[in-house]
């Protein structure tokens, strides 16, 4: 859908029929997949609304995976990404399991993208092999979340001009996407 395509305008400016705003967390999951089930049947594409200066990147990975899923099984009715004002963060991540085709923003939107974070305090007390099992489990908790950064941006990125190696170069010190950057890139396929 073109972002100057009239068909495309009506269905996503309905009202959306799943609403998420706040912190993304334990909540944010219930309400969508709560709100997913009571959506009415019918053949009109399904909006879900966000609105979000970030939270839990693993509950972001979770909706992600929610949102690929339910496309799958309500086809062929479309489900479409609306974001409002702020998607941060963990709301990118999100974001990033609605096809490009499938995404929109209002036109005051900002999206923020950034590199997986890490806040650890390490006090380690114990004998040279106790601190080296425990120091490799960190180095594990790292490569981990480094694998999975890639993949969620790679998710992001698909059909846009953005590379990998932009991403992570602009990621790694906070990038504040407007909407119409976010077109232009091609990383949404219209704005609202």
């Amino acid at each position: 859908m073109a972002f100057d395509d009239p068909i495309a305008r009506p269905q996503v400016t309905d009202i959306p029929q799943i609403r998420l705003s706040g912190s993304i967390d334990d909540g944010t999951l219930s309400a969508f997949n709560t709100q997913l089930a009571g959506v009415a049947p019918g053949d009109v594409p399904i909006t879900v609304e966000l609105s979000t200066l970030g939270g839990d990147a693993e509950v972001g990975r979770r909706l992600a995976l929610e949102a690929k899923i339910a496309a799958r099984s309500l086809a062929p009715r479309t489900l479409l990404f609306l974001g409002k004002t702020t998607v941060f963060s963990a709301g990118v991540t999100m974001m990033s399991g609605f096809p490009r085709d499938h995404r929109f923003l209002t036109e005051d939107t900002v999206l923020l993208i950034h590199c997986r974070q890490l806040q650890k305090t390490i006090e380690i007390q114990t004998s040279l092999r106790g601190a080296k099992l425990q120091i490799g489990q960190i180095l594990s908790e790292i490569e981990n979340g480094l694998r999975v950064e890639k993949e969620d941006f790679a998710a992001l990125i698909a059909d846009s001009d953005v590379s990998m190696d932009e991403l992570l170069e602009r990621a790694g010190t906070n990038w504040y996407v407007p909407a119409r950057e976010a077109l232009d890139r091609g990383l949404i396929g219209g704005i609202v």
